[in-house]
């Protein structure tokens, strides 16, 4: 296994080599409007309970929220010093780090947006004590948490779950973040954020739920159609932070947003979340505010938001759609999942 970090001088960030993960397995899924619904266990699955995964290790009877340590990491505790480059502008350096799963129900068939605000809700509190943990080693400096749902962003197994990497580095958006975050805070004495927020809400059109603590909508700049942020209303620097009534308002508002997005087309919705946490590294993160950021890849069903010459070879995202015509789609969609509606009646699903 490599875990190696090269440098990518013109774009001055690191590329992350971990070549050992191409072989790792693959159950896929099928994204579209006649997709059929998996089983509730799938004795082939790696993630179900019982279940042996490929390191030989069985899963145990979970009914709850399950996490361990990935059988297929990006980055390692142990990983070696990789060999330095010929005396040039390339260097190398070890992608050290904890890789983690986690897994958020024992139903194999049941996304995020069918699980129960009270199940959401644990998710919750076990981001909590993996960040807790995990932001407390000395040698993690960032714990990025994130999920990637649909075949079309590259999810090699539809059991609900995200996965945790906690790393020896700070992931460059985030570090974007905190230092436009810090900027605005010098300059300003005032919350980034905040002001985003403040600006959404004196708009109105965007929102897509709110309540006394927490709030979401597709911002004024969104980069793909249905872009959506997902936030608690009182400014923390990382989840772990949240009181219980923020992470109650957290959760119903995250619940909200989940069942519009599968309520749209009537398909498992894809889409890469990701939770904003500042770094653990011990930098100054002034006017830091945690949130979620969902990036749907689908314009229309069957139709990806293809990054091509302006995003790829420009740097620039150009959008094909309005922020404000995709929120009142979503606002337009019902609040209870389509499922639930075809087990009352009695059809497949």
């Amino acid at each position: 296994m490599t875990w190696e970090q090269r440098w990518h001088p013109l774009r001055e960030e690191w590329v992350i080599i971990a070549a050992h993960r191409n072989d790792r397995p693959w159950i896929g899924e099928t994204v579209g409007e006649q997709a059929p619904s998996p089983p509730a266990y799938d004795p082939s699955c790696p993630l179900c309970p019982g279940n042996v995964r490929v390191s030989g290790c069985h899963n145990p009877p979970y009914t709850g929220v399950f996490v361990f340590d990935n059988d297929h990491p990006c980055v390692g505790p142990r990983a070696p010093d990789p060999p330095q480059p010929a005396a040039s502008v390339y260097r190398s350096r070890a992608a050290q780090g904890i890789a983690r799963v986690v897994c958020y129900s024992p139903l194999h068939h049941a996304t995020l947006a069918e699980l129960p605000v009270a199940q959401i809700r644990l998710l919750l509190e076990a981001w909590q004590q993996q960040y807790r943990e995990l932001a407390a080693r000395p040698e993690v400096k960032h714990v990025l948490c994130f999920e990637n749902k649909g075949e079309v962003v590259g999810v090699s197994n539809p059991h609900p779950h995200c996965q945790i990497y906690a790393t020896n580095f700070v992931f460059k958006t985030i570090a974007i973040e905190v230092a436009a975050a810090r900027r605005h805070w010098q300059a300003h004495r005032r919350v980034l954020f905040q002001d985003i927020v403040a600006a959404e809400q004196a708009d109105g059109r965007r929102i897509l739920a709110e309540n006394d603590t927490a709030i979401a909508f597709l911002p004024y700049f969104a980069r793909y159609a249905y872009e959506t942020y997902v936030a608690p209303k009182g400014t923390h620097a990382s989840l772990a932070e949240l009181a219980d009534d923020e992470l109650d308002g957290l959760a119903a508002v995250l619940k909200d947003v989940l069942v519009r997005f599968d309520n749209l087309w009537q398909i498992p919705f894809p889409y890469v979340m990701a939770l904003h946490q500042a770094p653990t590294d011990g930098s100054d993160a002034s006017g830091f505010h945690f949130h979620l950021q969902f990036h749907p890849p689908l314009r229309k069903p069957n139709l990806l938001k293809y990054l091509a010459g302006p995003e790829v070879g420009g740097g620039s995202f150009l959008s094909d759609t309005s922020p404000e015509d995709k929120a009142r789609e979503l606002q337009a969609v019902s609040t209870l999942h389509y499922r639930s509606v075809e087990r009352v009646r009695g059809t497949p699903g």
